[in-house]
């Protein structure tokens, strides 16, 4: 009869409240993953399709001595991808300009195609440029090349203003047997869709 009683007053405890719950393993909620830490990117946006104009001052200097300068005004499209300090781009540009060389001799215009590439400093893109010029004269068309620098300042996240200098290279004008070389410096203006 003891065995009964100690087996009724164990079982009696067990199925107190003192050891009441569930069998089951507790379950641990996971602690919450720490915020990201923000980097900081003080560069502009300057990714975007834009189109503009420029007005500068076309010098030209012929291979044959002559040598003249004129105001240049045009229009310009591209596009820029910013890779977050970096930004590479490519240009359509078309300046329209009337450059006496003398002799009857002109350059009335200059279409360049512009690869370029920049840092960006925020609001402030710095760059150097290149690619291939065709100069249209009164003694023919003729392909050269071009290396320049440029600078261009976001007013609003739209509109930009710059300035650029280009120097040019072209060895003949149709077959006339004169080439030229050319500096060209222009203000800018561009509106970024």
């Amino acid at each position: 009869m003891t065995r009964f009683v100690a087996m009724t007053a164990i079982a009696a405890v067990m199925g107190s409240a003192a050891f009441a719950g569930n069998v089951s393993e507790p379950v641990v909620e996971p602690a919450p993953a720490p915020a990201p830490v923000p980097v900081a990117n003080y560069g502009g946006d300057w990714t975007g399709f834009y189109l503009g104009g420029q007005v500068g001052q076309l010098d030209a200097d012929a291979s044959n001595g002559a040598t003249g300068d004129d105001t240049s005004y045009g229009i310009h499209g591209g596009y820029n991808h910013d890779f977050g300090r970096f930004v590479l781009g490519g240009e359509l540009e078309y300046d329209a300009t009337d450059v006496n060389l003398g002799g009857g001799a002109t350059v009335d215009s200059v279409a360049r195609a512009k690869v370029k590439a920049g840092y960006d400093f925020g609001k402030v893109l710095a760059y150097v440029t290149g690619g291939v010029a065709e100069a249209d004269s009164s003694l023919g068309s003729e392909t050269g090349e071009f290396y320049g620098a440029g600078i261009a300042y976001q007013v609003t996240d739209q509109w930009q203003i710059g300035g650029e200098v280009l120097e040019h290279e072209f060895d003949q004008f149709g077959n006339s047997g004169v080439g030229a070389d050319a500096t060209s410096v222009s203000l800018r203006a561009s509106y970024k869709f």
